[in-house]
């Protein structure tokens, strides 16, 4: 903890006003009062105005999405992607001193402890540093209010941008996913088509299929089973959705619910983040 006091240092913002996206969001139409909400800056390019790159968090329930949209921001803005998901992962191959408890914590679908989260991203943050980062997006950290409160005592989180999807979608999401075996690339087979029912409006993703090289050697985590999906659904209600009330409280949170695949939902997102007009600037230089 005390890695994590000395890395991430306090920092001052000022505030702003920016879009919500919600579903009632309409690109004919401008959003309604209550569509606005305040909070923290987000200065064109993704810089604060000190200077430094952002400090943002993603938060949603498991498999909504995080690594993927909080991938291609960091790409965007030349900041790191921090997934504590992936760190864990990395310490549960590297058959380190923790594999062995965190493989059995992971495999039951539970929460790892703020203690071990916070040594792995303490130690993350650290080489980091070394190399020179600056800035971060955070995937998966803070997930409960004590990660919330450590976080808030050591820096200041510029946004948090939470992820929302219905639950039907998200449980066909994650038995969807698939990992080739051989290249690490990340895939779905699930084609998700929801009709529009009870004012909820229709949903379609399509699959994220492998190219034919990768087609034989797609493999399912061992933690994407239905029992173990839902059980992660009804912790993460139980224990994470007060920490989105936490960021609501500071004007910090950024509420967007996926209206589809990666393609819609990704240019709504940059719409919501005023970050439009820097993705037109980046592929117009490639």
């Amino acid at each position: 903890m005390a890695v994590l006091g000395r890395l991430l240092r306090p920092r001052t913002t000022a505030l702003y006003t920016i879009r919500t996206f919600c579903s009632s969001y309409s690109t004919s139409s401008p959003p309604s009062s209550s569509e606005i909400a305040v909070i923290p800056p987000l200065p064109a390019f993704g810089k604060i105005t000190d200077g430094r790159n952002v400090q943002w968090v993603f938060l949603g329930c498991p498999g909504v999405g995080k690594g993927t949209y909080a991938s291609r921001l960091s790409k965007l803005l030349g900041v790191p992607h921090i997934a504590t998901g992936d760190l864990v992962r990395d310490e549960l191959s590297s058959k380190g001193p923790l594999s062995s408890q965190l493989a059995e914590i992971v495999n039951q679908g539970k929460l790892v402890s703020d203690e071990i989260i916070i040594n792995l991203l303490s130690q993350r943050l650290e080489a980091g540093e070394a190399k020179g980062e600056s800035g971060f997006i955070l995937d998966g950290f803070p997930r409960t209010i004590r990660q919330a409160e450590i976080l808030e005592g050591v820096t200041n989180i510029d946004l948090v941008i939470n992820l929302k999807l219905r639950e039907e979608a998200l449980l066909a999401k994650c038995l969807g996913r698939r990992t080739c075996s051989q290249c690490g690339g990340n895939y779905n087979v699930a084609c998700i088509d929801i009709k529009a029912d009870d004012g909820n409006p229709a949903m379609y993703m399509p699959p994220l299929l492998p190219p034919a090289n990768c087609a034989s050697k797609l493999i399912t985590r061992s933690d994407d089973t239905e029992e173990v999906v839902k059980e992660r659904l009804r912790i993460y209600n139980e224990k994470s959705r007060p920490v989105e009330e936490f960021y609501r409280m500071r004007g910090k949170l950024l509420e967007f619910d996926l209206p589809g695949g990666i393609p819609e939902s990704w240019t709504k997102l940059l719409q919501v983040l005023n970050l439009d007009d820097h993705e037109d600037k980046r592929s117009a230089a490639a």
